[in-house]
C-alpha cells in the first residue's frame, strides 16, 4: 500500500486517529509487529516505537500507564517520557532523549500484550528502534545486540550460542544447524553492515542437505531480523524470487516486511552455457527508479543473480536493488567464514552492485535443497 498523508487536525486529533488505525489494523492482523509495520508503510513519518504503540491502540498516557503495570508499578513513568522517546526517534537533531535498553525492553514486553492487555506476542527490543538504531548510545547497541531469546532450545540439535545480534528462537522441527556468527556484508550507506548468520553443517558430504518447511521458514526469519537491524528502515517496491523457491522466500518477505508489496517472478531456464528467462517470468508495474528485493534460495558458483539483475535493471532503469538469500556456499570446509570474499559468489554479488545483501546461512558443496524440491 502506498504512502498516505497523514490524518489532520490537531496534534492530539492525529494522535487519536492514528491510534484507532493502528488498533483496527491490529484487529485485523491478529499482531501488534504486522500492525505496526502497516502502518508505518501507509505513513513513513511514523517511527516504528510510535507505531507499536499505536498499533496496540495507546495514548502516550496509557502507554505509560501500562509500562508501569509491567514493571509492578514499581516505577512512575509519565506520558513525557514516552513522547520524548518518540520525538527523538522521529527526529534528527538533538530533540527529544532516546530510551534506554532498559525502557526498550520493558515497552517491548507492555506492547506484545496488545491493546487488550491479554496477548503474549514475542516483540523485541530492536523492532522498536529499527531505523534509529545507530543513534542509540554505545552501550544500548551493544546491549540490543547481545539480547536473546530466553526460550531454551533442542539441547540434542541446537547448542547453546554466543550471539552478537538479536535472533529468533529455534522452533520445534529444524534441522540441526551449526553455530551462529557475523559477517560484515555490503549494506547500505550509513547501515550496519554486520549480520548475523548460522551455518548448516552436512551431516552427508558430498550429498545434497534436504531442509524441512520449519528450516526454510527460520532461514526467512533470519533474513527478516537483518533487514530489521540494518541501521535504518527500508522501504521497497516489490519483492523479486529467483524460480519456484526464490518466490517462496519473497511471498514470505513481502508480507511479513514490506506490507505486502508486489511480487515478481523470474523463471531462469539453465543449459550447459547459458541461462535464459521464461516467458512465464512475471513483471509487476512499478515506479520510476524502484527499490527491489531480490530473493534466491542458494548462492553457488553460477552467475545467475549477476544475469537476473541485468535484466532487472534492463526493465526498470535505476532501480536499487536488495539481495536476500537462503544460502551462500563458501569456499572451503570452514562454514563459519571470516570475511564476505570467502565465499564463493563473494565476486558475483560484489559484481551485481546490490545495494545491501542479506544472508541466511552458509553451506558445504553440492548445496541445500528446499522442501518439496522447489526449484
Amino acid at each position: 500500500m502506498r504512502a498516505q498523508t497523514r490524518p489532520g487536525g490537531s496534534p492530539q486529533a492525529r494522535g487519536r486517529e492514528l491510534a484507532r488505525i493502528g488498533r483496527q489494523l491490529w484487529q485485523e492482523s491478529g499482531s501488534v509487529k504486522q500492525a505496526a509495520i502497516e502502518l508505518m508503510n501507509r505513513y513513513p513519518d511514523i517511527p516504528s516505537l510510535q507505531a507499536h504503540r499505536y498499533a496496540c491502540g495507546l495514548s502516550q498516557d496509557q502507554a505509560a500507564v501500562r509500562y508501569n503495570e509491567t514493571t509492578g508499578h514499581q516505577t512512575m513513568l509519565g506520558g513525557t517520557s514516552i513522547n520524548a522517546w518518540e520525538t527523538w526517534a522521529r527526529l534528527r537533531g538533538g530533540a527529544g532523549s532516546p530510551p534506554s535498553f532498559s525502557s526498550l525492553l520493558t515497552l517491548a514486553i507492555a506492547y506484545s500484550s496488545g491493546p487488550l492487555g491479554v496477548t503474549n506476542e514475542h516483540i523485541s527490543p530492536s523492532d522498536l528502534v529499527a531505523e534509529a538504531y545507530e543513534r542509540l548510545a554505545p552501550e544500548d547497541q551493544l546491549s540490543l545486540k547481545s539480547f536473546t531469546s530466553t526460550k531454551p532450545s533442542k539441547p540434542e540439535t541446537a547448542p547453546k550460542r554466543h550471539l552478537t545480534s538479536p535472533v529468533s528462537p529455534i522452533p520445534d522441527g529444524v534441522d540441526a544447524i551449526g553455530p551462529d556468527f557475523n559477517l560484515t556484508v555490503p549494506t547500505v550507506e550509513y547501515g550496519n553492515p554486520e549480520i548475523c548468520l548460522y551455518s548448516l553443517p552436512n551431516p552427508k558430504p558430498g550429498q545434497l542437505l534436504n531442509l524441512s518447511w520449519a528450516s526454510f521458514g527460520y532461514g526467512i526469519e533470519r533474513l527478516i531480523q537483518q533487514i530489521k537491524n540494518v541501521g535504518r528502515r527500508i522501504d521497497v517496491d516489490a519483492c523479486f524470487g529467483i524460480n519456484e523457491a526464490g518466490l517462496a522466500m519473497a511471498t514470505f518477505l513481502a508480507s511479513a516486511q514490506f506490507g505486502r508489496c508486489p511480487i515478481g517472478y523470474l523463471k531462469c531456464n539453465k543449459s550447459r552455457d547459458f541461462i535464459t528467462l521464461d516467458p512465464a517470468s512475471m513483471y509487476p508495474d512499478l515506479p520510476e527508479a524502484p527499490a527491489i528485493v531480490l530473493c534466491d534460495f542458494e548462492v553457488k558458483h553460477a552467475d545467475v543473480v549477476g544475469f537476473v539483475t541485468r535484466e532487472i535493471r534492463a526493465r526498470y532503469p535505476r532501480a536499487e536493488i536488495y539481495f536476500a538469500v537462503f544460502g551462500a556456499m563458501t569456499k572451503d570446509l570452514n562454514l563459519e567464514v571470516g570475511s564476505f570474499d570467502d565465499l564463493t559468489g563473494a565476486g558475483i554479488m560484489r559484481a551485481a552492485d546490490f545495494k545491501a545483501v542479506f544472508i541466511a546461512a552458509t553451506m558445504s558443496p553440492p548445496g541445500i535443497e528446499p522442501p518439496l524440491e522447489l526449484r
